[in-house]
């Protein structure tokens, strides 16, 4: 960061203090931040996700159809690269698909779909379809939650038109709550990745007219793979 940057910043930092008559300085106010950040309180888990496994499970598939995403449970892991075959050919895209380095994807039987061409990395912004790993989903509304790094570029989510997200039964969450303990819980205390991406359906806008447009800002198509867990 530039010194003129840090002095506007800065600037900025002091006018809202002096509007609030304080220091930042005070012991009981950062007392206050520090035993909010050490606490981690949790906010206000809405009622609508805390069911058992399968009415979790229907919930999520509702909510991501709600969002105007589309879905696919399938019975395994097994069935992934097949199930990426039917999309791409069901929408006459290119049989060709791009993932990051996730080893849940990498020891996929890719070998089960050999029209699928398989490339490594993340995205450029020229690959049409893009396929991520979820860190876990959200039964209350749809949401898929992507941690960022290599394993799954986060270029994946905002670049290739169609992204497709493999999410496994047994990480789909009821709440948001739930899912921000288990990357406190992977990461330690005090780490998180550089970027946590919570997704809800395709990208979208409004802005123009209050005309809804799809793929806005990123992917126009999100479809997710649900793997395993009782279906309905």
């Amino acid at each position: 960061m530039s010194s003129r940057e840090t002095s506007s910043r800065d600037s900025v930092f002091a006018s809202i203090r002096a509007s609030l008559g304080v220091t930042s300085q005070e012991a009981p106010r950062r007392q206050a931040v520090a035993d909010r950040l050490a606490g981690h309180p949790r906010g206000l888990v809405p009622a609508r996700g805390q069911l058992p496994e399968a009415e979790r499970l229907a919930l999520f598939r509702d909510m991501v159809i709600a969002a105007a995403a589309t879905i696919d449970h399938l019975p395994s892991a097994a069935e992934v690269p097949e199930a990426v075959a039917a999309y791409l050919r069901a929408r006459n895209l290119p049989m060709t698909i791009l993932r990051g380095t996730d080893a849940r994807l990498a020891t996929l039987p890719w070998e089960r779909a050999p029209a699928l061409d398989v490339w490594i990395g993340p995205s450029d912004g020229r690959q049409l379809a893009g396929l991520s790993h979820a860190f876990a989903g959200v039964a209350e509304s749809g949401t898929v939650v992507m941690l960022s790094g290599p394993e799954n570029p986060s270029t994946l989510n905002l670049l290739p038109d169609h992204h497709l997200v493999v999410v496994n039964a047994a990480d789909v969450a009821g709440d948001y709550e739930t899912v921000w303990d288990r990357i406190r819980a992977r990461y330690g205390e005090g780490v998180l990745p550089r970027t946590v991406n919570w997704i809800t359906g395709p990208s979208r806008s409004a802005d123009i007219e209050q005309t809804l447009l799809l793929g806005a800002h990123g992917p126009r198509s999100l479809h997710v793979l649900l793997v395993g867990g009782p279906t309905r």
